[in-house]
């Protein structure tokens, strides 16, 4: 297996990875079988090279998996998501996380094939994502790359103080439309309401 190794490209000062993505099409056993023989999953993510080409193509295929591999991404870092890569960076395990979607159209493994769509390292990306319900999967990232965006955050990141927020118990107590409420203990009606 190649492992990703930084390749660091000038793109007007931003740095800026190639990579590619393996995805893994695999026969499931046992009894969710019944209703899908096959799943899509991410396998790994590999530095981008020359000899890939552009097209999708079939790297290994067996009775219970193949694996396709989709060159061309690139991987940006932007100023505005150092918080994203700051959260995946120091994570027990750092990740590359992949959105990808069923390409229904006709494909080179003549069914529907998951197909990438966005390669990144931010924690902000992958939970956007996933808040728009697609589907994103992640994959250890390799110690070069962790190393190569810990090098970004340490030069452009700065951790913001964590700030006292004012006890909720504080707040003045208001109904859904801003107006002042009252709450009370009484029992206005039913039984025992007023017994004595």
């Amino acid at each position: 297996m190649v492992v990703a190794r930084p390749a660091l490209v000038a793109d007007n000062a931003r740095p800026t990875l190639d990579v590619a993505v393996v995805m893994r099409r695999e026969r499931i056993h046992g009894a969710a079988s019944r209703w899908q023989q096959w799943r899509w999953v991410l396998d790994s993510v590999l530095r981008d090279e020359p000899g890939f080409g552009r097209g999708v193509r079939l790297l290994s295929r067996d009775d219970d998996a193949q694996r396709w591999l989709h060159p061309g991404f690139q991987v940006k870092l932007f100023q505005d998501d150092l918080e994203g890569y700051y959260l995946n960076a120091t994570a027990p395990a750092p990740c590359w996380f992949v959105l990808w979607r069923m390409d229904e159209q006709p494909t080179p493994a003549g069914e529907p094939m998951a197909r990438p769509i966005v390669v990144s390292l931010s924690y902000h990306d992958a939970g956007r994502w996933l808040d728009a319900q697609e589907h994103v999967d992640q994959v250890r990232a390799p110690l070069e790359v962790v190393g190569w965006l810990s090098a970004y955050i340490d030069a452009n990141y700065i951790v913001e103080p964590k700030r006292r927020h004012r006890p909720q118990s504080f707040r003045p107590l208001v109904d859904r439309f801003g107006n002042a409420a009252s709450v009370s203990t009484e029992k206005r009606a039913g039984r025992g309401a007023g017994d004595v």
